[in-house]
Order: C-alpha cells, then structure tokens, then sequence
C-alpha cells in the first residue's frame, strides 16, 4: 500500500543514511520502527491508578509549632529523632 507521509527534513536525511549504510531502504526501516513501536505498545504494562496516602488523624501538629515555617518543622523533627 503506498501512503504520504511529512517528515521532518533532518529526519528524513539521517533515516535514509542509515538504511543506506543497513543496505536497506527506507521503506522498510520505517516498517521496523513502526513494528518495534507496536509491539512495545502491546508489551507495556497498563497504568493504574495510584492512591495517595491520607492521614486521618486529629492531632495535628505538636504543641509550639505553627507549620508555617520548613525550619522549624526540620528543627523540630531534629529535635525528636
């Protein structure tokens, strides 16, 4: 089946170079990608969807610290462990 297809200039030029170094054609360069890219679709495992932890609790923070600054919830963590 013959279709028309855009490719990038540079892109078209270094596929053209390596089928010719291959001893090949394009034509079938581009068959191999597009099979390798099939095949790697097939064989990729489904995404799924991730749940995020949630803490539940109704403490909160530990008495004297506000949560607005990094630091002195690093020093605080410091300070504990």
């Amino acid at each position: 089946m013959k279709t028309t297809l855009n490719i990038h200039d540079n892109l078209l030029a270094e596929a053209k170079s390596l089928a010719a170094r291959q001893r090949s054609t394009l034509t079938r360069l581009i068959e191999e990608g597009l099979r390798m890219r099939l095949r790697a679709a097939e064989v990729a495992p489904a995404t799924r969807r991730r749940t995020m932890p949630v803490f539940n609790g109704k403490t909160g923070l530990a008495p004297g610290l506000s949560g607005l600054s990094t630091r002195e919830m690093l020093d605080a963590a410091d300070l504990a462990g």
